[in-house]
């Protein structure tokens, strides 16, 4: 990966001499980034370019070169990379477009492409992307028609576009990259190697990234997950509808989708989600510049009550706080500020506030014990000195460990004071909400780093006895478990369970309530029928035998009656549970990070509520804790107008149990216990439904 970034000399194959070719704006931009090392044209057309020697194949250059850039039509590129290959060298940006993007043809070359590249051990970037760039090298191997500036921030994408739209936006905004990487087809290099290479970059300080999908979603995890702990990596993940979704037939797959797979994925390995391209860079900004803010806490000062009641929501509605002011800070703010301003946070200093007023109240707040970020606002008003306010503000700022934004609003007219403010580090944002969003995000990374490492707890199971349940339902060519199997597969890894008895006629059945004890439930078995619910297959509350035969009759006709060809096995006799707290827990395997746990609001209204949180397992203790907070209806459990608290901690071991079954075998495709009936707190829990569904 070396040889991308710090080559000691680049071949550009298929350069060319006329202008607005991509071989010749590439050629340009190398030469005009500055590119210490030795560069050589290649193209059997021309003797020399840009005044350059220019070489008629790969195999005439005078060296191995450290870095190929290969512009040349589709159908050549292999020839060329195997000339790279048997001349040694060990990288290739191919820039060229025609591969997988392109149909069936182009995904055909695309493969053999792969094929060579490997038999050569060739590190490919690409194909059909914009190139990259290094700003320390420095090294500009794309054709966009902006360079990038230098700076702390690496980014790289999958949409050689949207490099170029962000050039252009970052040359207005003044923000400066480290290193610029189109990822292209990622046929061989992906997002996973270029985190991995600026881990190890002293110039990079913040990552951002564009994605539209994830390689290896195991290796990613791992690899954001550790660079994170250094480095913020912020991505902006586009393409996460359920648009083009596959069908599922569980609750959980149907609540899940790719959307909340990527959110489980970014909360678990630290990485933070962007909403839009605005926000990516906002953020990049913020991590650029300041240093994240250590506690929730922020200090307000403002000319304006209007922009700072709208800072006040905005940090409330974020779940950050409006720090509380010490005396001594208060006191200060009083003797040096008019009678009229407020010295309470928000601090206002009044609309025809100078310099001065700006600057002791900076002077005050900033370092007040209970404030853990700043945020300036300034309105321009006739009095206001606005490139002085700013000058007073970083003056008084430099050197704070604290996180310190403005929001110098008026546009134009604070366009001097965002400059100075930019020179002095500090980031000036348009609007108050602007600044909270960021400064939110940058909290988000200090709790991520503050998060104990994950202990993953194991428990004494019977492994076997599930795998011998899967086998056999795969050899009777099933795939989804009844629910009797789907009992035994709980049970043997601890879950608690509902007692249930399968009869196969009613005689059976009569036998089963009698050893159960009434009151007793009872539903429908059939391989075939899978909301028994839907097809009127589960009578409640029998409380006597008469009761039972009429229950045995109404559920077996019933489920002939909504599916004649069904194979009916019997009826299952359940125990009535008493009055319990429902809720669902579940998992859907996700194509790029595995099993995907859900638990929510359960029974029949699941779906409709959306009540529901998602982790990617194996979980922890504390997240399987944070799962049932993040409930809307987690007030239910804890106990509300006098009711007993339901037992939190059986559920959180079952997630945990869960957990560990979802992940022990990965032929488990779908999964709901609906509903978990969750008694009284020290009582338990007892799955009184499941069903498990697995891969072909």
């Amino acid at each position: 990966m070396e040889a991308f970034f710090r080559p000691r000399s680049v071949a550009v194959v298929g350069a060319s001499e006329k202008p607005g070719k991509v071989g010749r704006v590439v050629l340009e931009n190398i030469l005009r980034s500055g590119f210490p090392g030795r560069v050589y044209p290649v193209n059997p057309n021309h003797d020399t370019v840009l005044d350059l020697t220019c070489y008629a194949s790969v195999s005439d250059l005078p060296e191995a070169p450290d870095l190929a850039v290969i512009i040349v039509p589709a159908p050549l590129v292999r020839g060329v990379l195997e000339e790279c290959g048997t001349r040694g060298v060990p990288a290739a940006v191919i820039i060229t477009a025609g591969f997988k993007e392109s149909g069936r043809e182009g995904y055909r070359r695309e493969i053999e492409l792969r094929e060579t590249a490997r038999r050569y051990g060739i590190r490919v970037l690409g194909p059909n992307c914009l190139g990259l760039a290094d700003t320390s090298t420095p090294l500009n191997a794309t054709f966009a028609t902006r360079a990038p500036l230098p700076g702390n921030v690496a980014f790289m994408s999958q949409s050689g576009a949207l490099c170029t739209a962000v050039l252009g936006w970052s040359e207005e905004n003044h923000l400066g990259f480290s290193r610029f990487i189109s990822l292209g087809n990622k046929m061989d290099v992906d997002e996973s190697d270029v985190l991995e290479e600026l881990e190890k970059d002293a110039n990079t300080s913040v990552i951002a990234a564009y994605l539209e999908g994830v390689q290896d979603g195991e290796r990613f995890l791992e690899a954001a997950a550790r660079v994170g702990r250094s480095k913020p990596v912020i991505v902006l993940k586009a393409g996460v509808t359920q648009a083009g979704a596959r069908a599922v037939s569980s609750h959980t797959g149907t609540l899940a989708g790719s959307e909340k797979a990527y959110n489980a994925a970014f909360r678990r390995c630290g990485a933070l989600r962007a909403e839009t391209v605005e926000d990516l860079f906002m953020l990049c900004r913020g991590f650029s510049t300041q240093p994240p803010p250590r506690g929730p806490r922020v200090g307000v000062i403002t000319n304006a009550g209007g922009p700072g009641i709208i800072a006040s929501d905005a940090l409330e509605r974020s779940g950050l706080v409006l720090a509380s002011l010490s005396e001594e800070t208060t006191a200060a703010l009083r003797s040096g500020l008019p009678e009229a301003a407020s010295v309470y946070n928000p601090v206002d200093v009044l609309g025809d506030a100078g310099p001065e007023r700006y600057r002791l109240a900076v002077s005050r707040v900033l370092p007040d014990p209970g404030v853990d970020a700043l945020l300036v606002i300034l309105t321009p008003q006739a009095m206001t000195e606005v490139e002085e306010t700013a000058r007073a503000v970083a003056e008084e700022a430099r050197g704070a460990e604290k996180t310190v934004f403005t929001v110098f609003m008026g546009g134009a007219e604070s366009a001097c004071a965002e400059e100075i403010l930019r020179e002095a580090g500090i980031p000036n944002f348009q609007f108050p909400e602007e600044a909270v969003r960021t400064l939110r995000a940058m909290r988000e990374y200090t709790e991520y780093l503050s998060r104990p490492h994950r202990t993953i707890v194991r428990f004494d199971v019977e492994r076997g006895k599930v795998r011998e349940t899967f086998d056999s339902v795969l050899a009777q060519g099933r795939k989804e478990l009844v629910e009797v199997e789907a009992r035994e597969v709980l049970a043997a890894y601890g879950l608690p369970v509902a007692r249930t008895l399968l009869a196969t006629n009613l005689e059976e059945c009569i036998r089963a309530a009698r050893e159960i004890g009434y009151p007793v439930v009872v539903k429908i078995a059939s391989p075939l029928i899978l909301h028994k619910t839907e097809v009127g297959g589960v009578v409640v509350g029998i409380r006597d035998t008469d009761e039972l035969i009429n229950a045995y009759e109404a559920v077996t006709s019933a489920a002939r009656k909504f599916v004649p060809e069904t194979s009916i096995w019997g009826v299952l006799v359940q125990e009535m549970l008493p009055p319990s707290r429902e809720l669902i827990v579940g998992m859907s395997r996700d194509a790029q990070f595995g099993p995907l746990l859900m638990i929510g609001l359960g029974g029949i209204y699941v779906e409709v509520l959306g009540d529901v949180s998602f982790r990617l397992a194996p979980v922890s203790e504390e997240e399987a804790l944070e799962m049932l907070r993040e409930l809307k209806s987690y007030g239910l459990l804890k106990g509300a107008r006098g009711e007993r608290a339901a037992d939190i901690d059986a559920v959180v071991e079952s997630i945990l149990r869960i957990s560990q079954l979802v992940t022990d075998f990965p032929e488990i495709a779908e999964m709901d216990i609906n509903p978990l009936r969750v008694l009284e707190e020290g009582k338990g829990c007892l799955a009184a439904d499941a069903r498990i569904v697995l891969k072909e």
